[in-house]
């Protein structure tokens, strides 16, 4: 069975570009297509790979600054010749979906979300903090993409989602059924201590949508002892909430972010995410998770066993949450043992099993999971 990849660009890292990778360990005979790859800031391995972009490779300062050529995409995935793959495994969260595919393939899309900034635009406008020209000059390119975006959607035989929030997201966009196929976490990095310190842990990008806000007033209000890890735009006005009891570390390297997991009494999670890796990380690592209730964390958190939730996105609601919690009312144990239920080898399992799926069925002319 000959398999292409299509990815949507690869210039920066993040849980897409671990999928992509478990794709890739299980296909890595397999081209992968991307409208642009910057070589530097993506991990060494990626060299090893049969990588293809578009011409969008050579446009200036579009492997640094990706979103002001959103109207070259379309064409772009389009001008892709995949003739002669039996199965295009596409990895979407914006245009690489809409791939043209000949009659005989079978097009399977394993989609982080649709659109955001098309299908979720008053949202992605606030999280972005984007300023009033922009808006006025984004909305009429979105007008044009969105009529292009679901036509590409028709194109797609058949659909994964990578939460169930998501699979909603599909439905209601894309009026398609989708299959819930929860992203990797690789497990076998994170270890249970023997016991926790007394402080809090988020490790995140530091940007606005994260709401690491939430965590840093809750705690400075409360006297409680947080570390921060990670760095980002709003590292600055983050700090100047933080009270004593917050600190900021910066990048962790591997050693540190697994000892911090390990020995943290609880994980925040305050934003809502469509699913969210760092909350398994922590359950990988015996800890039990915080989180607002809402998005990803629905799929992966359970009330008493292997965290709690806060139900607003408010300071209050999460102060009152930290101020109930008792870590040691949780048993590492059953935490670790839940997160091992999304482990890479698995998710690599559940994806191979759905493509043949998909293939047989494709060839059998079932046109969608019900």
């Amino acid at each position: 069975m000959k398999v292409a990849l299509v990815h949507d660009w690869l210039n920066q890292y993040g849980g897409a570009e671990r999928v992509l990778e478990d794709f890739h360990t299980l296909y890595p005979e397999a081209p992968v297509f991307v409208s642009m790859y910057d070589r530097e800031r993506m991990p060494a391995e990626y060299r090893d790979w049969d990588i293809r972009t578009t011409w969008m490779q050579r446009l200036p300062l579009v492997k640094k600054k990706h979103q002001p050529f959103m109207p070259l995409y379309p064409i772009a995935f389009e001008s892709f010749d995949l003739s002669g793959y039996d199965v295009v495994l596409s990895s979407s969260s914006a245009f690489c979906h809409g791939v043209l595919t000949r009659a005989e393939t079978c097009h399977v899309c394993y989609c982080h979300t649709p659109t955001r900034f098309m299908w979720d635009y008053f949202h992605y406008v606030k999280r972005e903090n984007l300023g009033r020209m922009t808006q006025r000059a984004l909305a009429p390119i979105l007008f044009r993409l969105r009529p292009w975006d679901k036509a590409a959607a028709d194109r797609v035989d058949y659909w994964m989602a990578n939460s169930r929030v998501v699979q909603q997201r599909i439905a209601k966009f894309y009026r398609r059924s989708s299959t819930v196929i929860h992203p990797p976490v690789n497990t076998t990095r994170f270890q249970p201590a023997s016991g926790h310190d007394d402080y809090y842990l988020v490790l995140s990008r530091l940007i606005g949508y994260k709401r690491i806000d939430l965590a840093v007033e809750a705690c400075t209000r409360l006297g409680k002892r947080l570390i921060v890890a990670g760095s980002g735009r709003d590292a600055e006005s983050l700090k100047r909430l933080a009270g004593p009891t917050v600190e900021f570390v910066g990048r962790v390297n591997d050693e540190q972010m697994r000892t911090l997991y390990a020995r943290c009494k609880a994980f925040l999670f305050p934003g809502e995410e469509d699913f969210g890796i760092t909350p398994l990380e922590a359950m990988a690592s015996g800890r039990p998770v915080i989180a607002y209730g809402a998005g990803g964390a629905l799929d992966t958190v359970i009330p008493g066993v292997t965290g709690s939730f806060f139900i607003e996105p408010t300071v209050d609601s999460l102060a009152a949450a930290l101020t109930a919690f008792d870590p040691d009312v949780y048993d590492p144990a059953a935490i670790r043992a839940h997160a091992e239920g999304f482990d890479s080898a698995l998710f690599r399992q559940r994806i191979q099993d759905f493509v043949e799926q998909s293939v047989a069925r494709y060839r059998a002319g079932v046109p969608t999971f019900e």
